[in-house]
């Protein structure tokens, strides 16, 4: 299975990329990055480190420090930390992972190449996809499917972690998520409907650090500043692993439910960001939806089951 990976690394996007590190059956093409969890070279420096860490041979391309709304947004510092990996220390990286020329070209001539085989995974804002479809409408023909992190649809009472309203992968760039929504191509939408299942323990991040080692650890270290965030915000005795269960999809879609409809994303208000779906059984549909490809919204996922499978996976 061919892979672009599009991430904002943070620390739920290292939990991700270390899912992939050791999942054979998937070829990863590249990690492109975007600005989000911190800025620009930030969040590609981090990719580098990663892939650096994890042993991946995948170049990283370096995408968009801008997003299309024109707006601003401050970083997540109390989430992700300064340096967006919960502050750990982090030495000098190699460059030479990364690759010349930008993500949204990068993924043009990526899909072009492999025409029908390559599904983009994109856990941060929707910048570096949308900036392709509009250099390049056609490529959506071209894309095997697109998996997001993204959304929330309300679903057990989750909505929004930016706003009541909106998550923050969309509120980062609203204008670009509602793009991709549009482009005729086949989304599945991996929101805080389901993330919210994925919490790691302190005690499965601990277990972690003795099974996996070095990289386990190193999570663990991470999670230190994220699991401040979620105790307080939520009170939970752990974190939630938001991107690595974009990974799961793609291995194991028969864990999820989920619930076909075009989705249309708020671009300006007091709910900026929203995403709101109208069910494809939605009698007379409504004209504002009416002629977007159906997206599939995940609604329900069998936690047990990806919590076991990450553990096994990143202990091999």
């Amino acid at each position: 299975m061919k892979v672009i990976f599009d991430t904002d690394p943070g620390i739920d996007d290292a939990m991700a990329l270390l899912y992939l590190s050791k999942l054979p059956e998937i070829e990863l093409l590249g990690i492109t990055t975007v600005v989000g969890n911190s800025n620009i070279e930030t969040t590609t420096r981090n990719a580098l480190f990663l892939r650096q860490q994890f042993g991946l041979a995948a170049p990283v391309i370096e995408g968009a420090g801008e997003t299309l709304d024109g707006v601003v947004k401050s970083e997540p510092v109390v989430v992700h930390g300064e340096n967006g990996l919960g502050d750990i220390a982090i030495p000098e990286v190699d460059r030479t992972g990364l690759r010349a020329g930008t993500a949204s070209q990068f993924i043009i001539d990526t899909l072009r190449a492999h025409p029908g085989e390559v599904t983009i995974v994109a856990v941060g804002r929707m910048t570096n996809l949308a900036l392709a479809l509009r250099q390049d409408p056609a490529i959506a023909g071209l894309a095997k499917q697109v998996v997001i992190m993204g959304g929330a649809f309300g679903l057990e009472g989750r909505s929004g972690n930016i706003t009541p309203a909106a998550e923050a992968n969309i509120f980062g760039d609203p204008v670009a998520a509602d793009e991709i929504f549009a482009a005729d191509w086949e989304v599945v939408v991996v929101g805080l409907d389901v993330t919210h299942d994925i919490v790691l323990s302190n005690a499965y991040l601990a277990d972690l650090a003795a099974s996996v080692g070095e990289n386990g650890e190193m999570l663990r270290q991470m999670c230190e500043h994220y699991a401040k965030f979620y105790t307080e915000i939520m009170g939970l005795a752990g974190v939630v692993g938001h991107d690595l269960l974009a990974i799961t999809y793609l291995l194991k879609p028969e864990w999820f439910e989920t619930r076909p409809g075009p989705v249309r994303v708020l671009t300006d208000g007091i709910a900026v960001g929203q995403t709101i779906q109208m069910p494809s059984a939605r009698t007379g549909g409504h004209p504002d939806w009416n002629g977007r490809r159906p997206a599939l919204v995940c609604t329900k996922v069998d936690a047990p089951a990806v919590l076991e499978h990450y553990r096994q996976t990143v202990s091999r």
